[in-house]
């Protein structure tokens, strides 16, 4: 009991003086809040975790169908700006977010140097927690970029098979799935597609059924 009040009261403490910390340089801010969140954690344990002072979550944008728009007079796919911060104002996100745009560029046409600033982003980031949204067409090449190079944050890559701009996307639904994975999964780089989650050394996307599935000695193992 005596542990539980010093930790509320150490906590409170904590949010106070960052929601009244004035700086011109926000990551400073981020990069605080992140520090005193990882000494809680080792000094008194996961009875952080049920708390209400938690991690905030690094949702890094690089593009895909998720951010693409649909031009009427030629019928292709653009991309304009991120639909992030309004999928999050539309399904009522309370948790604190972070976001940064890195890139808007379809996947297929993503390079090595693209992947690279991606991973540079990963690691440089002050949070431990962090989503990632990306085409689909080649989000296992990145996954497994990020789970060859970093061991200690959850990492979630999701995208959308149907542009948000639609209206009758998939990706509100993968994107709010891959928040809910990327509190509750341990250390790891995985992919969030359609409720399900995939570790990045074992998944595959099966382009003729449009979904992503595990692979296991060869064998797909999918639900019918």
């Amino acid at each position: 009991m005596q542990s539980e009040i010093i930790l509320r009261t150490f906590l409170f403490a904590g949010k106070r003086y960052l929601e009244n910390f004035q700086t011109e340089n926000f990551q400073k801010v981020i990069a605080i809040k992140c520090h005193i969140w990882h000494i809680t954690r080792a000094k008194l344990g996961d009875f952080v975790i049920q708390s209400e002072f938690t991690m905030p979550i690094k949702i890094l944008i690089t593009g895909g169908t998720f951010d693409k728009e649909y031009n009427e007079i030629n019928g292709t796919l653009y991309f304009k700006d991120t639909h992030i911060n309004e999928m999050l104002r539309l399904g009522r996100c309370r948790l604190e977010t972070h976001v940064r745009m890195v890139m808007m560029i379809d996947s297929l046409e993503m390079t090595a140097a693209d992947r690279q600033l991606i991973l540079e982003n990963c690691v440089k980031a002050p949070e431990d927690k962090i989503v990632i949204t990306h085409g689909t067409d080649t989000m296992v090449e990145t996954a497994k970029v990020l789970g060859e190079n970093i061991k200690n944050k959850t990492i979630v890559l999701t995208g959308a098979m149907i542009p948000y701009a639609f209206g009758s996307s998939d990706g509100l639904f993968n994107l709010g799935s891959a928040l809910s994975f990327v509190q509750a999964l341990p250390p790891g780089v995985y992919i969030a597609m359609n409720g399900k989650y995939f570790t990045w050394d074992n998944v595959r996307k099966n382009r003729d059924r449009g979904e992503f599935e595990v692979i296991v000695s060869d064998q797909v193992f999918s639900n019918p």
